[in-house]
C-alpha cells in the first residue's frame, strides 16, 4: 500500500486541512473530501471522529445541511454548539449552522 492510501496518511491530511478552518467559520465533511481529491465524505468523518488532538478544530466540520454531528463526536453536539456559539457562529435552530453566514470553502 503506497503511503497515499494508507489510513494515517488520509487522517493527517484531514486534520491539516481541518485547521485550515478559521475560527466564526465551518465547513462540511464535503467540501474536505473534494480539497482532498475524494467524493468519500465518510472517510473524512471517520478521520475527525478518531481525532484525538486538540489543536484540531473537528467542532467547526458540519454536514452539506448545515446539521452539527450526531450525540455522540466532537464530545457531543451539546459541546460543538457551544464551541460554535463561542465562536460567533449563527444557527438556523439547535441543530443546524447558518451556513449562508459562515460556510468555509477550500480554495485550490
Amino acid at each position: 500500500m503506497s503511503d497515499e492510501n494508507h489510513p494515517t496518511f488520509f487522517f493527517s491530511q484531514v486534520y491539516a486541512l481541518t485547521r485550515q478552518i478559521p475560527a466564526g467559520s465551518v465547513s462540511t465533511y464535503g467540501d474536505l473530501a473534494r480539497a482532498l481529491g475524494t467524493r468519500d465524505a465518510r472517510r473524512v468523518g471517520h478521520a475527525l471522529h478518531a481525532n484525538k488532538d486538540s489543536s484540531t478544530p473537528c467542532h467547526r466540520v458540519v454536514t452539506q445541511a448545515g446539521r452539527l454531528a450526531p450525540n455522540y463526536a466532537f464530545g457531543g453536539s451539546l459541546e460543538q454548539y457551544a464551541k460554535l456559539k463561542n465562536e460567533g457562529i449563527s444557527f438556523l435552530d439547535r441543530e443546524h449552522v447558518d451556513l449562508s453566514q459562515h460556510h468555509f470553502t477550500f480554495h485550490p
